[in-house]
């Protein structure tokens, strides 16, 4: 709760650093309200509408209504999944002026002492540093592989947990070892004739938890004829801090793998998870007020690519025969690739490439699926809502296969495949894993 003295300090914050031009640019129209799912989610309730929202952030700005927990509230409950910026006519930036909001509240409201400890752990503790992610990751591969696991199953002990979250403790992947996540590769050369020089951006969960999902997208890298650059140096996107008031933080990473990558004289840098390249592709904005930083944030924002859009771009589902046995598919959007990095038809062209693949789109594809970085955590009963619609959606497929390109839209996917107890019947899986799975089927 915040006190009127914190308000005083944030509404005058909010009149000096909102962007009144990009608030004023709202003609509220309505056209985001069919894309905003926590609108439709919540009975259609205006102050949870992206129009809504901005509404309110403008109000602030005039005066005209506190920054109080109702604002809060409607702010936190946006998933920022940024549908509404495609198909607004006035090209609002609605995610920068979300960010700004929520970094203006965080900073300078005063959390209770186990959310500030755990924001504190979280966002200056874990992600930034690789070595604590290895260790934190090496931690639950224990649990997972000396019986600790299994113990806490058969004993009930996970039923103590909130439905959500005893059953996201069933989806998650069997990490890699502490010796396979240390033996990391700087450089790997292309299979064949060498198209593009690229970098990797390996991310921080990527190369821990989903470490072979990683695998899968250098080895596809490699075959479609990519020599392969991966600096050591490089850091957490920062998505999560700067999605969750923690934008200085965020600057210092953007900054770190700037310089991480300036100077690799590659053609472009790649990404394999929707949230992190659309973080990625935004350093420009974020570093717009740094005379120092924002020219070689243009730079360097120039360069991200997602792995679908490159190999779409080498051809290389006409150049690698693809096969697997049959089965019907279907493809969940990654948000953020899709609204911020605009890539969407890359994907569904490499999956209908696959020979013995029937591919049937989902409705409301687009659509959040609820994940959002740690939104199903944190705001677990709109999540669930989100993805009991998307999960009806995915079951009218008849699919046997959920396709999708971001880490926690796997995982949610996956959770809502537990929830809905088709375990046996379905499963999801990353994009580069499943065009690693139809190569494979061919040597």
């Amino acid at each position: 709760m915040t006190t009127v003295k914190e308000q005083q300090v944030i509404q005058t914050e909010f009149k000096e650093r909102m962007d009144e031009d990009e608030l004023l640019n709202c003609m509220r129209c309505g056209f985001c309200l069919p894309t905003c799912p926590t609108y439709i989610e919540s009975g259609f309730k205006e102050e949870h509408s992206p129009r809504g929202r901005i509404a309110l952030m403008k109000a602030v700005v005039d005066g005209i209504i506190e920054p109080d927990e109702e604002v809060e509230r409607s702010l936190d409950l946006c998933l920022g999944c940024r549908a509404c910026e495609p198909v607004c006519p006035s090209g609002v930036n609605y995610g920068h002026l979300l960010e700004e909001a929520r970094d203006i509240i965080h900073q300078n409201k005063k959390h209770s002492i186990p959310v500030k400890f755990v924001r504190n752990a979280v966002f200056n503790g874990l992600f930034p540093h690789h070595d604590r992610m290895r260790m934190a990751t090496g931690l639950l591969g224990f649990y997972q592989r000396s019986g600790l696991q299994t113990l806490t199953r058969k004993t009930g002990f996970m039923k103590l947990l909130p439905d959500n979250l005893s059953s996201m403790e069933k989806v998650l992947p069997q990490v890699p070892t502490m010796k396979a996540m240390k033996n990391r590769p700087d450089y790997l050369a292309p299979l064949g004739t060498q198209k593009k020089r690229v970098a990797f951006f390996s991310g921080c969960l990527m190369d821990t938890m989903f470490l072979e999902t990683n695998n899968s997208t250098t080895k596809l890298l490699q075959l479609a004829g990519c020599e392969i650059v991966i600096p050591k140096n490089q850091a957490c996107c920062g998505a999560l801090h700067g999605h969750s008031g923690e934008k200085a933080s965020a600057k210092d990473l953007a900054k770190r793998n700037i310089q991480a990558f300036e100077e690799l004289n590659v053609d472009f840098i790649i990404t394999n998870a929707g949230g992190c390249g659309a973080f990625l592709v935004d350093y420009d904005h974020l570093l717009k007020d740094d005379d120092d930083w924002k020219d070689r944030a243009k730079a360097f924002t120039e360069k991200i690519k997602d792995i679908s859009q490159i190999l779409y771009e080498l051809d290389f589902y006409k150049n690698q025969p693809l096969e697997l046995p049959h089965q019907v598919i279907t493809y969940q959007d990654s948000c953020h690739l899709r609204n911020v990095q605009k890539t969407s038809s890359a994907p569904r062209v490499l999956l209908q490439a696959i020979k013995g693949v029937e591919y049937r789109e989902m409705k409301d594809a687009d659509r959040c699926c609820g994940s959002a970085g740690i939104y199903n955590i944190v705001e677990s009963e709109m999540s669930m809502q989100i993805l009991d619609y998307k999960m009806t959606q995915t079951k009218a497929t008849h699919a046997t296969t959920i396709v999708t390109a971001n880490p926690g839209c796997l995982l949610q996917m996956k959770l809502g495949i537990e929830r809905e107890g088709l375990s046996d019947k379905m499963r999801a899986v990353h994009i580069v894993d499943f065009l690693l799975e139809a190569v494979g089927e061919n040597d």
